[in-house]
């Protein structure tokens, strides 16, 4: 599998052109931050949000800080290309990916990580082709609100088949498992955190969010608990005794059928529990 953006649970997008936001995010909670180039700035902010990026990128730090760059068909696109090309960012998404040849001559001018996000039709359609466009992609996600926009649809659900088809063109392509993408309801962090769950067992790990206070119950979901941690240890320790058995499927002690894809389930627990600690059960 190809490196890629780590285990962070919270992304947290931050307007560029709003400097005074960014030492508050990478002083919180969020496990990442991304500066926003595209949605939340202004067309007569761009220069001075392109300006602020490239200067926190030249800053020491301890999280991840990445860039959402403008779309490559959107008048911003090559000044951002230029001036973000070399600078010391763990990568930059991109918005709206949707041709593979445009992905790959762009990763090859920007020389960073690059992650797709998949906000179209022809971006869904299109995501594994994405995903392997270039050895600088690691990681494809969608963007929901747009693609339901430009889809037509109203009901969460109608997006179901489109978040399978981004897990499955991810793992494919031996990339990371996929960011879910921002929830907007700011008032709601029972569904955030419900949403989250569910995108979690539907193989996402992680997800966007557009203020510090959804950062929590993203975590709540995305943090395996004290018991979930404590059965995959269990089954794999009971790998080891089976192993000395000779045995390579095997009933464990509170009969369930273990073998190899059960055993790669624990494992995925034990990998994205969060190394600042393991959430308890409430």
């Amino acid at each position: 599998m190809r490196p890629g953006p780590g285990r962070a649970r919270s992304w947290l997008y931050v307007p560029a052109h709003r400097p005074e936001l960014l030492d508050k995010a990478l002083a919180g909670p969020a496990d990442a931050v991304v500066l926003d180039l595209e949605d939340a700035v202004p067309a007569d902010a761009k220069d001075a949000a392109r300006d602020a990026a490239v200067a926190a990128a030249a800053t020491p730090r301890e999280k991840q800080l990445w860039v959402r760059m403008n779309a490559v068909d959107t008048p911003w696109c090559a000044d951002d290309v230029a001036a973000l090309a070399g600078t010391a960012l763990d990568g930059v998404r991109l918005p709206k990916a949707g041709e593979p040849d445009t992905v790959a001559a762009l990763a090859d001018r920007l020389d960073l990580p690059l992650h797709l996000l998949l906000e179209s039709a022809l971006g869904v359609e299109q995501a594994f082709a994405l995903a392997r466009a270039h050895p600088r992609v690691v990681a494809v996600s969608l963007g929901e609100a747009d693609l339901a926009a430009d889809l037509g649809v109203r009901r969460p659900d109608a997006l179901a088949w489109a978040r399978q088809r981004v897990v499955v063109a991810a793992r494919a392509a031996g990339l990371a498992a996929p960011v879910t993408s921002v929830w907007t309801d700011l008032a709601d962090p029972d569904g955030l955190e419900r949403d989250s769950r569910e995108a979690r067992d539907q193989g996402f790990f992680g997800r966007s969010v557009i203020h510090p206070r959804q950062v929590e119950p993203v975590h709540r979901a995305f943090t395996p608990t004290g018991d979930e941690v404590g059965a995959a240890r269990a089954l794999l320790d009971s790998l080891s005794d089976a192993a000395g058995r000779g045995e390579s499927a095997w009933v464990d002690e509170r009969g369930r059928f273990v073998d190899a894809a059960v055993v790669a389930g624990a494992v995925r627990v034990l990998e994205q529990a969060h190394p600042t600690g393991v959430q308890e059960d409430r």
